[in-house]
């Protein structure tokens, strides 16, 4: 394929990416992409930054990015309309512990549930499962340490639970100033 970039809908290489990311069944590398369409990883890259643009100007789908891969989904703002339209009942809301706890992995990645459990101050395994059920995070592996504790991350249905194409859209994380001097102190450690 051409290795030459063109307006969306007029190029075949941003037409064949946008047919393969439609078809992939889930998340895909940017370096599987490029390996289908026999052309680079930076060829790739720069149209899948031209794909993502052209879907962020108020269009229906989006390209979200997570875990280094990358996969075409529906603008959030549709998600009634598409819950509607599918017929599936009205999408389940989180508890403001579950909701508290998901903040912290996002934002704390990979954590273990000790570390959850020392920043809300109490016991996150019911939380933890009812996040891990939803699909809303997922283990990571274990931690170098004693009992080897699981590490938490949040998954690409977390991102689409809130419409975000990526964790870098999550809000800047601010810790209020005497939280802020205490963990200066070292009394608050993960």
């Amino acid at each position: 394929m051409s290795e030459q970039t063109l307006n969306p809908g007029t190029n075949d290489l941003q037409s064949a990416l946008e047919a393969l990311l439609f078809v992939a069944a889930g998340p895909v590398s940017p370096g599987y992409l490029a390996e289908a369409l026999d052309c680079t990883n930076k060829v790739v890259e720069n149209e899948l930054k031209l794909l993502s643009a052209y879907y962020s100007e108020g269009r229906g789908l989006r390209v979200q990015r997570f875990g280094g891969k990358v996969q075409l989904t529906t603008a959030p703002h549709f998600s009634q309309l598409i819950e509607h339209f599918l017929g599936l009942e009205a999408t389940s809301t989180l508890s403001r512990a579950a909701l508290e706890a998901l903040a912290i992995v996002a934002y704390r990645q990979p954590v273990t549930r000790p570390g959850i459990d020392a920043i809300r101050g109490v016991n996150s395994d019911g939380v933890l499962r009812s996040l891990l059920s939803k699909g809303l995070i997922e283990e990571l592996g274990r931690a170098e340490g004693p009992g080897r504790p699981i590490l938490y991350g949040v998954t690409t249905d977390f991102l689409q639970y809130f419409g975000l194409a990526s964790l870098e859209e999550l809000p800047p994380f601010e810790v209020p100033k005497e939280e802020a001097e205490v963990e200066n102190n070292g009394l608050l450690k993960d």
